[in-house]
């Protein structure tokens, strides 16, 4: 039977199954079908599993002897390529994890099998979640759903353009710096970045240790609200996790913040005046304005850029093709690692781990390091401060719409600007989703980002169901 993928949420997925209007085997054979169909050209997957009609047909099953399914039971799903599913290969979209086969579930993975979600790939991403565009893969550069000639963002290319172009119903991805957000914006999907340590980092490969986050990718907010849910809660193999405190209900929110000083250099002419006209439309529906001061953000970028390749630096070390992974022989040991890292990693991966290593040498920690943490508290302070006055902060998501592939690949320095918007939540650990803001006049998505105090995905749920409401 045909399904128009296009019209459906994750709810409506949900009750069409419990009515008996298609199977989740059919639901997810669709899926596979348009897979077969379109990622040739999207490239949103590295590896489509054989087994995702077996989960399907469990799923089946249990409805037709009437059982209790839970509400993402029979939902398919892209899960990005760095997120563990035990014995399937995890490479991180680099050739030095090629053929690594993970040997256990993720936490996220494990809460989501539970729930009996359909895994239907492995999807694409920039090497080990380095880059903002999806053209650092070791595999090839995911495209645009919107305009395949064009970048799907990164460094989550994959889960992003895979719902985007209906190959998935929804997606995890992880965000480090705005690898959610930042893709789901040039996309057109919605996606979540949750509060840091709200989901278990457990069977995540690290990058950056006090940044990477874990989220979900959709199409509607109330979908990622439903999947945020699911993979969200204290684990006792992530030391970082927690439930975080409750908040009663309290009415709705209605003040919203805007740093208009840190909105005026490098911002796309089209994505400021969409964005101006969102803040007017929620004016126009009764929402206070409030223009508030986070000056400091404009350090964000440098202060990112000390720390997250230094983690980065950290984390990778252990990828020497001794244990797992890739393994090249050189003349002794040291020649070993050597070749083995130096043809497994990617350019911008030996970049940042050549960063990293350098800030964190004799001489250069206190300079660099020490220093970008120092710069880090005063961001997370500005932000506390801003949320004394106001319930959400508004800003556009990305400063431009998706470019031409190729455009910034030789430009490190172009393609780290398009965080500066995404960064300084993961260096503050808050929470933030981008919407689905509107489109530029060649029919480029463009997101908005709403960011709120710790722990407050809730708000943000709230926001993100009004803003697509105007």
């Amino acid at each position: 039977m045909a399904l128009d993928l296009s019209k459906l949420t994750i709810k409506s997925a949900h009750d069409s199954l419990l009515a008996g209007e298609f199977t989740a085997r059919e639901l997810t054979q669709a899926y596979l079908d348009n897979i077969t169909k379109g990622n040739k050209e999207l490239n949103a997957y590295l590896e489509v599993f054989d087994d995702a009609l077996k989960m399907a047909e469990v799923v089946d099953n249990k409805i037709s002897h009437k059982e209790e399914i839970s509400v993402l039971a029979g939902i398919p799903l892209a899960i990005k390529d760095n997120i563990l599913i035990k014995g399937k290969i995890a490479s991180s979209a680099s050739k030095i994890l090629e053929n690594y086969k993970a040997t256990y579930d993720a936490t996220v993975i494990e809460k989501l099998k539970i729930k009996e979600a359909i895994f239907l790939g492995r999807a694409n991403m920039d090497e080990f979640a380095m880059g903002g565009s999806g053209e650092n893969s070791a595999f090839g550069p995911t495209k645009n759903p919107h305009d395949s000639s064009r970048v799907a963002g990164g460094s989550s290319s994959g889960p992003a353009a895979a719902v985007a172009g209906d190959l998935a119903l929804a997606a995890l991805g992880s965000d480090t710096g705005g690898s959610i957000r930042q893709p789901a914006s040039l996309c057109g999907v919605v996606g979540l970045k949750p509060t840091y340590g709200t989901v278990s980092r457990y069977g995540l490969m690290a990058m950056a240790s006090s940044l990477d986050q874990i989220g979900p990718i959709t199409k509607t907010v109330e979908d990622a609200e439903i999947l945020f849910n699911a993979i969200r809660g204290q684990d006792k193999f992530d030391s970082t996790s927690t439930d975080g405190p409750a908040y009663p209900a309290n009415g709705e929110k209605k003040k919203i913040g805007v740093p208009k000083n840190f909105l005026s250099e490098g911002v796309d002419d089209e994505v400021l005046e969409n964005f101006y006209q969102s803040v007017h439309k929620f004016r126009d529906y009764g929402y206070e304005i409030v223009d508030v001061d986070l000056s400091l953000l404009k350090y964000s970028l440098a202060c990112y850029y000390v720390l997250m390749p230094a983690e980065a630096s950290t984390n990778l070390a252990r990828f020497d093709g001794l244990r797992y992974g890739a393994h090249q022989t050189g003349a002794d040991l040291l020649g070993d690692y050597l070749k083995t890292r130096g043809e497994g990693f990617g350019p911008e991966v030996r970049r940042r781990i050549m960063l990293g290593t350098y800030v964190l040498s004799s001489g250069y920690y206190d300079a660099y390091y020490n220093k970008a943490n120092e710069v880090r508290q005063l961001i997370k302070k500005a932000y506390a401060k801003a949320f004394e006055q106001v319930d959400v902060i508004l800003t556009p998501t990305a400063p431009s719409p998706a470019w031409p592939i190729g455009e910034k690949a030789n430009d490190p320095l172009q393609m780290y600007l398009e965080d500066i918007f995404t960064v300084p939540v993961n260096l503050a650990g808050l929470p933030a989703i981008s919407i689905p803001g509107g489109f530029t006049k060649n029919g480029l998505p463009l997101g908005l980002q709403i960011t709120a105090p710790h722990f407050r995905e809730d708000v943000l749920f709230s926001f993100g169901k009004r803003l697509l409401m105007l």
